[in-house]
């Protein structure tokens, strides 16, 4: 089941994301989110983008949002998109089921392009941006420092 996220999601969301904080380059910070920082999070993109949940029984199993691309008035019908799937669940179809209802509820919005920005490499992200449209538009190289090795992000852009 696909729903919105709630501030009481925050624990949930802090589990499945603290694992790639900690594990891999999939995010750029390097510290543990604290339930209330991911709350915080929360009621602050909500207030203007929609931010969902994936559950499963009783338990999360991934979220996705917008935000901002960039502050700019110019801006505003361009957001940033990001997902994360539990990494015990990733590979199953369940990250392209809630992209593909987040991308949804982008349109009916109003937005007209979505970027994703993605550490590389990554190729299940890749694969999974490809696979909704997303067109690569660039790499900005060795722009990371993340467990003592320079990493390169890619943008990908989706027209709405």
């Amino acid at each position: 089941m696909i729903r919105n996220a709630f501030a009481k999601d925050s624990v949930e969301i802090c589990r499945i994301y603290n694992y790639y904080v900690q594990n891999s380059i999939a995010t750029f910070e390097d510290m543990p989110v604290t339930p209330t920082d991911m709350r915080n999070r929360i009621t602050k993109t909500t207030s203007k983008f929609p931010w969902l949940v994936s559950e499963m029984g009783e338990n999360l199993i991934g979220f996705a949002y917008a935000t901002d691309w960039k502050q700019r008035t110019a801006y505003k019908f361009t957001v940033e998109s990001t997902i994360y799937i539990d990494h015990e669940k990733a590979g199953n179809g369940f990250g392209k089921e809630l992209y593909n209802e987040l991308i949804s509820m982008l349109k009916k919005f109003g937005f007209k392009h979505a970027i994703a920005s993605i550490a590389l490499p990554n190729e299940a992200s890749v694969k999974l941006h490809e696979q909704l449209g997303y067109k690569k538009s660039g790499i900005l190289r060795n722009v990371g420092l993340k467990f003592g090795q320079w990493i390169d992000v890619g943008y990908w852009q989706l027209e709405i």
